[in-house]
């Protein structure tokens, strides 16, 4: 099990190389004025992390807490996670090879070439790459970066809940009740839920996934990481084939709950987001907001949400779309 200690332990080593991103107050009534008695929220804004998203966190934690051999490292990656090792082993001189399958969004693939690591697109879907990247590793004796069911990914990405409760307790943002999670493999969430466990008063932590690739809507519904569809606008980010072994049993005991929300409503409220907000998110970074203005997800009367952006590593033209 992943403590509190570890995560502050964890946080203590990597945050000399990363960001402590900011937080904002934003009203949902400015992104959807045709909502009537949406509420004030709390957004984590982790697209202005180092390498474009919070996965720079999980890299980190794994280059610097588990040593790299001189072979350097491979990870698999829809994307961001390919970029945020590929920044990693840049900053630490460490050669690496990263692995992504065709679904891969080209601005993704692109900085992680001009970040100097081995790009290999290889497969249609994540579980593709991952499969190519294993080979690699065995024949290589590279060191591993999972991108999510991995224990120091998941100490790293908890590092994001220790700097969000530290954030709400300022009298701007007035507290937490709620935190609203992006969901893929599981990495992200399960690092959260990992921190607020402990929290006193209790934080809620709720995932939210396109519906296009429920991979933890499934697996709680089976009682066990399973196989589910990988599809959708934000394939790229949250479509692995299952949640994580480790992640799961986290999730199963702090998860509260899962909501799914569609592509039209991811791609609105990204478009929200910026026209109404000006903040930049790629649309997996999007899925909580999108929960909000469709009603996937409806706050409690006066309930303090926290929802994070995750990252935004996609072309400009994307936000006019």
């Amino acid at each position: 099990m992943i403590t509190r200690d570890d995560i502050r332990s964890t946080y203590d080593t990597i945050r000399p190389y990363i960001r402590r991103t900011p937080v904002v107050q934003v009203d949902l009534g400015e992104l959807d004025p045709a909502g009537t008695g949406l509420p004030a929220v709390t957004l984590k804004l982790e697209q202005l992390q180092c390498a474009g998203s919070f996965k720079a966190r999980g890299a980190f934690a794994n280059l610097l807490l588990r040593g790299v051999p001189p072979a350097g490292v491979v990870a698999a990656s829809g994307g961001n996670h390919g970029v945020a090792v590929a920044y990693v082993a840049h900053r630490l001189a460490a050669p690496a090879t990263i692995f992504v399958p065709t679904v891969s969004a080209p601005a993704k693939m692109e900085r992680i070439r001009r970040l100097g690591a081995e790009l290999v697109v290889t497969g249609d879907r994540y579980a593709d790459a991952l499969a190519a990247a294993q080979a690699f590793q065995e024949n290589s004796g590279a060191m591993s970066v999972h991108a999510f069911d991995q224990r120091e990914t998941l100490l790293g990405q908890g590092t994001l809940a220790l700097e969000l409760a530290g954030q709400a307790g300022d009298p701007a943002v007035g507290g937490l009740d709620t935190v609203l999670v992006p969901v893929g493999g599981g990495g992200l969430i399960g690092g959260i839920a990992a921190w607020f466990a402990g929290s006193d008063p209790k934080i809620r932590v709720i995932g939210v996934e396109p519906d296009g690739a429920p991979t933890l809507t499934r697996a709680r519904a089976e009682g066990r990481p399973a196989d589910a569809p990988a599809e959708g606008v934000a394939a790229d980010a949250l479509a692995p084939r299952r949640v994580g072994e480790l992640v799961f049993p986290i999730t199963q005991a702090y998860v509260e709950d899962v909501v799914l929300v569609g592509d039209d409503a991811i791609l609105a409220a990204q478009r929200a987001l910026w026209q109404a907000a000006r903040i930049a998110a790629e649309p997996a970074a999007s899925v909580g907001i999108a929960a909000l203005l469709t009603g996937a997800y409806k706050p409690a009367p006066g309930e303090r949400v926290a929802v994070v952006i995750s990252g935004a590593n996609m072309a400009p033209a994307q936000l006019d779309a």
